[in-house]
């Protein structure tokens, strides 16, 4: 199953702690999203944004039990295109909150979404639009 994420666990070491080992990893972006960080981090569409993350490919039943963990059981599944760094785009599957769903802020997470997209080397833009968080 071809994951997008976008928040903290596209850090393969914090899946590992959960057990789960990508068979592939990828960075890439979806157009026509836009970060939004509350308490969790989502994306939200706007269609004159970019969102990056990293494309993963995990087992199905490794996805039910990351989203079916209290803090992230309302995410729901959104297909998505996906566009590697290469230029190769992908069909894949986005976990993403309801709107009504985000809520208040969380700066600690912002912090450390921010350092992790500074060591995968996503474009200056995007670590600016982090730092807004």
């Amino acid at each position: 199953m071809r994951i997008f994420f976008y928040g903290l666990f596209k850090d393969e070491s914090l899946l590992a702690t959960k057990g789960i080992v990508p068979s592939t990893a990828k960075p890439g972006f979806v157009d026509g999203y836009g970060l939004r960080i509350g308490e969790r981090a989502t994306l939200v569409r706007r269609s004159d944004s970019r969102a990056y993350g990293v494309l993963m490919d995990i087992a199905p039943g490794e996805a039910a039990v990351l989203y079916a963990e209290e803090s992230v059981a309302d995410y729901v599944p959104e297909s998505v295109l996906v566009e590697l760094m290469d230029g190769m785009q992908i069909d894949a599957i986005c976990y993403n909150l309801p709107a009504d769903k985000v809520t208040g802020a969380n700066e600690e997470y912002a912090r450390a979404l921010l350092e992790l997209a500074t060591r995968l080397e996503f474009p200056g833009v995007y670590l600016d639009q982090i730092r807004q968080f």
